[in-house]
């Protein structure tokens, strides 16, 4: 974990503040319905394919919508909140230090043109590859390990020498499963628990001092 060659980051939770976002938007949603949407089926789907969470979600409630209906609903809402999204707390700096120094990548599964949203009018866009949830590459989302495999493969970094960054239960298998080592974001969206499968957790980057 001292000397990893590559730190390897998802996009929500985990650099950015967005989970209040989707839980917004998701109840916009809902509320035409006048539905509400409880934490533990935010917990469900967090970390995940974005079509298996509108699929849960629509199970949950047995919505008479399809996913691709859904995910469009939602989408209304979310590209209005995206742009101000808050970074994630010493987010920013962590990024600045390892700046030139490691090669950073990005493993998300939004969509690019949501990550594009997301990103735009930030001054920390620092990465240098960046791989969505929409890439025709992936097979598998998370918790399978293929876009972190993905990740690393055009880093050109072995997965084991990887760092990865996560939020989520889904994310932490998937980043081990692909091999590399996970320091997990911890936030009170995910279930006591579903963390531990990280070799460490965190509240803040800066609890890393020691650690790089």
């Amino acid at each position: 974990m001292n000397s990893p060659a590559a730190l390897i980051f998802d996009m929500d939770g985990t650099l950015l503040d967005t989970e209040p976002l989707y839980t917004k938007a998701t109840q916009s949603v809902l509320d035409t319905y006048d539905l509400i949407y409880p934490l533990e089926l935010k917990q469900q789907c967090m970390g995940g394919d974005m079509r298996t969470g509108a699929v849960t979600v629509i199970e949950h409630f047995e919505l008479p919508l399809t996913p691709e209906d859904y995910l469009e609903k939602r989408e209304a809402h979310l590209l209005h909140l995206f742009p101000d999204a808050p970074a994630m707390p010493g987010a920013v700096d962590f990024l600045q230090r390892f700046l030139g120094k490691l090669p950073m990548g990005v493993a998300t599964s939004s969509h690019r043109h949501h990550y594009d949203v997301k990103m735009q009018n930030r001054d920390w866009d620092v990465f240098d590859t960046v791989v969505c949830g929409d890439d025709a590459r992936l097979e598998r989302g998370k918790p399978e390990p293929d876009i972190f495999l993905l990740c690393a493969e055009e880093l050109g970094v072995a997965p084991e020498h990887c760092v990865a960054f996560e939020d989520s239960h889904n994310g932490v298998l998937a980043a081990k499963a692909a091999g590399m080592r996970v320091i997990a974001i911890d936030s009170p969206y995910v279930k006591p628990g579903s963390l531990d499968d990280a070799e460490r957790k965190i509240t803040h980057y800066d609890k890393l001092a020691d650690l790089f």
